[in-house]
């Protein structure tokens, strides 16, 4: 440091003057002297070959062996080729976003770059409905990812991070969901570069990652906002009452068409609202509970074709003797509007599967028994048809009314989970 000009009681005694004058301390540190008796510390330096001058405070609150050391941070940042003028502004931002995010906090937001709020920002800007509390990317969103990362800064992220949240969902044996909360975040990311909030999208490095999602080609409407209109389509069609009556009862009991369309009415209880017929695809004995709804379908039926074997005959088997055609249900959609790559028939049983799941939050084991899938214990046992089938039997009437809901243009809340 140069030699040092001032001593403290030099600039405590300091008098005004009829104009502004400097005390020297020397390298580039003053006191201006202002004619209202005002002291005040500036520091002149050279950087980029401009000449330029920082505040560093007032005079006594800033004494002088403050403004000293502010004066030689100032120098060393400058021989590292950065300008002081420039640190000042960003620790002021920095500041300016520390108090923000205090008051994001304390009003129940999320803070400024984090990665809620910037999925929140992108959802707003990006993706069509985001405003339905049903949206599929926002529930996806908020159950999965924001209670483990949405409170991180988007850069403080790491893969591993989200591999673990993904793997959490997987978990829950869900490939094809966990697969589509790897791709959102992924978005997400690359909105984030897109606004230089983060540097890359760090989800490719996760590729490979996660089992390869099986190939579902079958079109189904997993959006509540888009059963809805299906739901009501199906309600006032005006083909065929037994084709009818079968697209009714398919969203309520998510069976294989196949299952569906020779389901016999020696297999079905009215008494004890159940189905149980053997699947011949997995060569197991299934239990099918039936909502009041379905009841209430196959109740109006029953006078119709409950003479005959099958609960939905051939309309050219006058006697019931023949299940219905494979094509019945399907030649009904499309005559309804609904295209091959909107809803197929099988698409009623990831209708149900998705929505129970992501929106009503059921047990997974529970939705997994009821699409009668392979579920298996902690030991790798195979569970027997009537594992949980008090739970089930609330389910299924849980979905039968959520259902009606939708269909009646209700605000539908999600039910809570079935431990």
């Amino acid at each position: 440091m140069a030699k040092e000009l001032l001593k403290d009681v030099t600039i405590r005694n300091a008098k005004p003057l009829d104009k502004d004058y400097r005390l020297n301390d020397g390298e580039g540190l003053y006191v201006i002297v202002k004619i209202n008796g005002a002291k005040w510390w500036r520091f002149d330096y050279t950087h980029a070959r401009k000449r330029k001058t920082l505040s560093l405070g007032v005079y006594p609150e800033t004494g002088l062996s403050d403004a000293r050391r502010k004066a030689e941070d100032a120098r060393n940042n400058i021989a590292n080729g950065n300008n002081p003028s420039d640190i000042r502004k960003s620790n002021k931002l920095d500041e300016q976003l520390a108090i923000e995010n205090e008051n994001r906090l304390d009003a129940g937001l999320t803070i400024i770059d984090s990665f809620e709020h910037i999925a929140r920002e992108w959802g707003e800007k990006k993706v069509n409905n985001w405003i339905d509390k049903n949206n599929r990317s926002k529930r996806m969103l908020e159950r999965d990812v924001f209670p483990w990362l949405g409170s991180k800064t988007i850069t403080d992220i790491l893969p591993i991070d989200i591999l673990t949240c993904v793997r959490r969902v997987e978990d829950r044996g869900t490939i094809e969901t966990a697969h589509r909360v790897l791709q959102i975040c992924g978005q997400v990311f690359r909105y984030g570069v897109q606004t230089s909030r983060v540097d890359r999208d760090i989800t490719p490095d996760l590729r490979g990652a996660l089992p390869v999602a099986k190939g579902g080609h079958f079109a189904s409407l997993t959006e509540p906002k888009d059963a809805a209109p299906l739901l009501r389509a199906i309600d006032i069609y005006t083909g065929s009452f037994v084709v009818k009556s079968a697209l009714q009862l398919a969203p309520l009991v998510f069976v294989r068409p196949s299952e569906l369309r020779q389901a016999e009415w020696a297999h079905i209880d009215i008494e004890t609202k159940e189905w149980r017929y053997f699947v011949t695809k997995t060569e197991t004995d299934h239990i099918v509970p039936l909502s009041k709804q379905a009841i209430d379908i196959l109740t109006k039926l029953q006078p119709l074709t409950g003479n005959g074997r099958f609960v939905f005959p051939s309309a050219r088997t006058p006697n019931g003797s023949r299940p219905m055609s494979d094509m019945a249900m399907l030649a009904a959609l499309r005559r309804m509007g609904f295209t091959k790559d909107e809803m197929s028939v099988h698409g009623f049983r990831a209708m149900a599967r998705t929505i129970l799941d992501e929106v009503l939050g059921f047990r997974v084991d529970f939705i997994e028994h009821q699409l009668a899938h392979a579920v298996r214990d902690a030991n790798g046992r195979a569970y027997n048809r009537t594992s949980h089938l008090p739970d089930r039997h609330k389910m299924m009437q849980s979905w039968s009314d959520y259902l009606e809901g939708l269909k009646n243009g209700a605000q539908v809340i999600a039910f809570k989970k079935i431990s």
